[in-house]
């Protein structure tokens, strides 16, 4: 069993390291993968390079001996649809069990993703829930809810895809957006932030400007 974990880590902060701690944690995996997708254009307002994402997103995971990286959606040319990130790892991982981690805002808005109903046979979905977030689903992405929600880990293991799971966690109030808009004012320590990203933002004076 492996996990993905997508994102565009503008910067990666302590949440999106909890976060993937307590997947590995409540699966017992060998393997999480962190995913960092290219900044969509109503994203893109940092000015941070692909590369600088990559950089810091090598220094967070570095003490975490099950954190790795897959650069998949970095490296492809014209779209890069979540879609096609599974159909490539199913592929590659033919008889493995396959997480999706996401958070309870992307579930919520996963019937709007491109080909959403694909993804969910491609790998089961494990949605991260902290206290006080609801379910807000609707319509079809209701019934798979109801069809498809599992409450025990071994459901997950013993099928390839399919399942449902939500992972309740605790809260850490970090979110990309508002770390950027205090790096803005200062790029020394953010306490929000793995202290070797804080030491790399502020070695190469990131965030400080407007794209």
């Amino acid at each position: 069993m492996i996990a993905i974990f997508g994102g565009t880590f503008d910067p990666v902060h302590l949440g999106h390291l909890n976060m993937a701690q307590q997947c590995v944690n409540a699966f017992n995996l060998d393997t999480l993968y962190f995913m960092p997708c290219a900044l969509p254009a109503h994203k893109a307002a940092s000015g941070i390079s692909t590369q600088h994402r990559i950089n810091m997103l090598n220094a967070a995971i570095a003490p975490y001996p099950h954190f790795e990286l897959d650069l998949r959606e970095l490296n492809r040319t014209g779209p890069s649809y979540s879609l096609l990130s599974l159909q490539e790892l199913r592929k590659e991982q033919p008889t493995t069990p396959i997480l999706f981690l996401i958070g309870m805002d992307s579930f919520n808005n996963l019937d709007k993703w491109f080909e959403w109903k694909a993804i969910t046979q491609l790998c089961h979905i494990v949605v991260y829930q902290r206290p006080a977030q609801n379910c807000t689903v609707k319509g079809e992405l209701k019934s798979y809810m109801q069809n498809a929600n599992a409450s025990e880990v071994a459901t997950l293991k013993h099928s390839l895809a399919g399942k449902l799971y939500f992972l309740p966690g605790e809260m850490l109030d970090a979110a990309s957006s508002t770390i950027r808009k205090q790096l803005k004012k200062s790029n020394k320590k953010n306490e929000l932030l793995p202290d070797a990203v804080s030491h790399y933002i502020e070695v190469h004076q990131l965030y400080q400007i407007d794209a």
